[in-house]
């Protein structure tokens, strides 16, 4: 009879988690809108870039057509790094891209807790070559499912949530 008790519990407890956890992401989670409007900052940041140094090039480029490649090549390459800061490393350290921090969005684990380095990586380079192969389905799926989650969200194990969840979880 005492292990049944014990097992109730214990099955009780996990249920409750569950259930404070589907509570805790629909509360903060984050709108189809806003997680559009971080994709579209983070866009037009590295196509900014892109754009600005392809200006440059036909403007101070001259008639030396390889002083023109070379700024063109420049600017790719910056494109490249800020990609790789704004969707890896940012991520991975503050849990947000340029766009996210923008709309006021924050990456984490489905339970509250911080992303981490693995389950953002996993997100951004698996998970985000999954969503863009289906033609980009994967990303819509947030906009149709009850969490609001992405099929990298899925993948991952991570719910993109307002930033009011961190400060409401600090009080």
């Amino acid at each position: 009879m005492t292990a049944n008790i014990e097992r109730a519990t214990l099955v009780d407890t996990q249920m409750n988690a569950r259930a404070q956890t589907a509570a805790y992401v629909e509360r903060y989670r984050a709108p189809f809108s806003l997680r559009c409007g971080a994709f579209l900052v983070d866009y037009i940041v590295l196509v900014g870039i892109i754009a600005f140094m392809t200006l440059a090039a036909r403007l101070f480029g001259g008639g030396a057509r390889s002083a023109g490649d070379t700024t063109e090549t420049t600017g790719l390459v910056i494109a490249v790094a800020v990609a790789v800061v704004d969707l890896i490393l940012l991520p991975m350290w503050r849990g947000q891209s340029i766009g996210k921090w923008a709309t006021g969005l924050r990456i984490e684990r489905t339970n509250g807790r911080r992303a981490g380095v693995l389950r953002v990586l996993v997100r951004h380079l698996i998970g985000y070559t999954l969503s863009f192969l289906t033609l980009g389905l994967g990303f819509v799926v947030a906009a149709f499912n009850q969490q609001g989650r992405g099929l990298h969200d899925f993948i991952a194990g991570t719910v993109v949530v307002r930033e009011e969840a961190r400060r409401a979880r600090a009080r």
